[in-house]
């Protein structure tokens, strides 16, 4: 049965909200802020101090971003990149190289001088060493290698051309200090570094790290750009965002992102906050585990998809704060966002007609069977977010068509680890957040499969073929046209089950001077801006 086409206006207008930059008096004199003033944050569990560990995801990105600096940045204006590490950059006439400039006045937080080593480094003794598993490998699979030409100036000498890189670049990629790291049999898990006190770029380097309780930040007194404004940044471990909401409402933390909007009314009621909301490219799914025979009938994952009311859950979950996504290219990507592809709305009944088509057929107890195989669908949940009341809800949708589903709740690195590293799943429900580039190649490419970001596993040939071909594009036109056939593709094909594109909703203390309102990742790189007030 063929799926419903719409089209969604009201996201063209929350795509434009977005391009309205707020920023807290960027620039201040030793007299607008208090040099002795801290601040203080909440993550959800011990963070990974190698922004190219497997396991560094979400808790650790942020504090990455404030520690290693990156060859480019995002402009905080309207996220293109930026000069970084990297003072300029161009690229071949046949597009299978870039040339980066790198800056010469750079060093490490230990003193010694950073340059083209630390760049091959990271790139070509980490990142592309596949057996390593670095984390977002699979993003810089046309990178061959890296190559110095001299101290500061590296070439990346690509296999197929990569127009997206400088954005790939920009997005949690920090570089890694080849004079500490080399000779580790394996650079990324070095548990002195990464759980430790790495040497950095950024502004701010660590000072304390206590499992379990807290990372305390202090100023990197090499750091080569202006001089961060405050005496320290703490984040403190919290895994229940409840609690976070209520040491925030208590003074005990400055800044949190708010995964229940309930609790905005007791925000609301404070004076000394403020609420922020971002539509950001980040795209909730379910992912089903496509190496399984019962999931690669495309018929059982447009009945899965169709048996969720994404509607009610983004109504229950985020309460509104939301809108109901068709694959991986969000509202935030004005040019590239098409509104006129496949739709499958809510419609159990077309769920359960799909699954009968698929062979499934209700078993005596109500459970669909196939060949004497019972539906079932083990699908284990971090601890994180929104992630259990939603895998719950899931969790009923399907069994009101005749799936049995087993959710495991677990622990937020645990899960991590089984779901995302060991694929170790049939179902997880979870969230991307990826550059602002309509090329998302990572999450879907049959090279990032296995190991990469694809965490579904899928292959498609077809879809491999165009999102090289968005690469290659060197017209806005050109790219348009490519990326709306791989959002039909995907609409069709459901190598994930999209639920919504979610507002990021973030509540700080009016104390707090120097931060963008546009990104969460272009705030962070620019936390040397960060002041309180007096």
């Amino acid at each position: 049965m063929p799926p419903i086409r719409v089209f969604r206006k009201a996201r063209r207008l929350l795509a434009a909200a977005l391009l309205l930059v707020a920023a807290s008096a960027l620039t201040a004199s030793a007299q607008d802020y208090d040099p002795k003033g801290s601040l203080t944050f909440a993550t959800n569990a011990d963070p990974t101090l190698n922004p190219w560990n497997a396991s560094a995801v979400i808790e650790s990105n942020l504090i990455n971003t404030i520690l290693f600096d990156q060859l480019v940045r995002y402009d905080p204006t309207d996220l293109r990149p930026a000069p970084g590490l990297a003072e300029s950059w161009e690229t071949a006439a046949d597009g299978l190289s870039w040339t980066f400039h790198l800056r010469q006045d750079v060093t490490w937080s230990d003193g010694e001088k950073f340059n083209a080593d630390d760049v091959v480094f990271t790139f070509n003794d980490a990142i592309l060493v596949k057996e390593l598993g670095a984390n977002r490998a699979s993003t810089f699979t046309p990178v061959d290698r890296v190559v110095k030409v001299d101290d500061y100036t590296v070439v990346f000498e690509l296999n197929r051309p990569f127009s997206s890189l400088p954005y790939y670049l920009a997005y949690y990629s920090g570089m890694l200090p080849e004079h500490v790291l080399k000779g580790a049999e394996n650079p990324l898990t070095v548990a002195s570094f990464n759980k430790g006190k790495p040497v950095v770029t950024g502004p701010y380097r660590v000072d304390e790290f206590v499992s379990g309780a807290y990372v305390r930040l202090v100023p990197n007194e090499n750091y080569w750009g202006p001089k961060p404004k405050l005496a320290s940044i703490t984040f403190n471990i919290i895994p229940d965002g409840n609690a976070q909401v209520a040491q925030l409402l208590a003074g005990g933390l400055d800044m949190v992102s708010i995964t229940n909007p309930a609790l905005l009314a007791g925000v609301s009621r404070n004076p000394n906050l403020e609420v922020i909301r971002q539509s950001q490219n980040i795209w909730y799914f379910v992912a089903l585990n496509l190496d399984d025979p019962r999931f690669q009938d495309v018929r059982v994952r447009q009945a899965l998809l169709s048996a969720i009311d994404r509607e009610a859950m983004i109504a229950a979950i985020v309460e509104g704060y939301g809108v109901e996504a068709t694959g991986p290219i969000a509202p935030l990507l004005q040019a590239f966002y098409d509104t006129d592809v496949a739709h499958w709305p809510y419609d159990p009944e077309l769920a359960k007609s799909l699954l009968a088509d698929a062979g499934w057929t209700p078993g005596a107890d109500g459970i669909l069977q196939k060949d004497g195989e019972r539906l079932t669908i083990d699908m284990p949940t971090g601890q994180f977010g929104y992630l259990v009341p939603a895998t719950l809800l899931v969790q009923q949708y399907w069994e009101d068509v005749g799936v049995e589903v087993k959710v495991d709740t677990i622990e937020w690195n645990a899960f991590i680890q089984k779901a995302v590293v060991n694929r170790d799943y049939d179902a997880m429900l979870a969230w991307w957040s990826t550059p602002p580039t309509p090329d998302q190649s990572g999450y879907f490419a049959s090279a990032a499969a296995e190991v990469g970001n694809n965490i579904p596993n899928y292959r498609n040939p077809e879809l491999d073929a165009l999102w090289e071909a968005g690469r290659a594009a060197t017209t806005l036109d050109g790219q348009i046209a490519i990326y709306n056939q791989v959002q039909q593709i995907i609409a069709e094909e459901l190598p994930y089950l999209f639920l919504w594109y979610p507002d990021m909703i973030a509540v700080r203390n009016t104390r707090i001077g120097g931060m963008y309102d546009i990104n969460s990742a272009a705030n962070f790189q620019y936390s040397f801006n960060w002041f309180v007030k007096p």
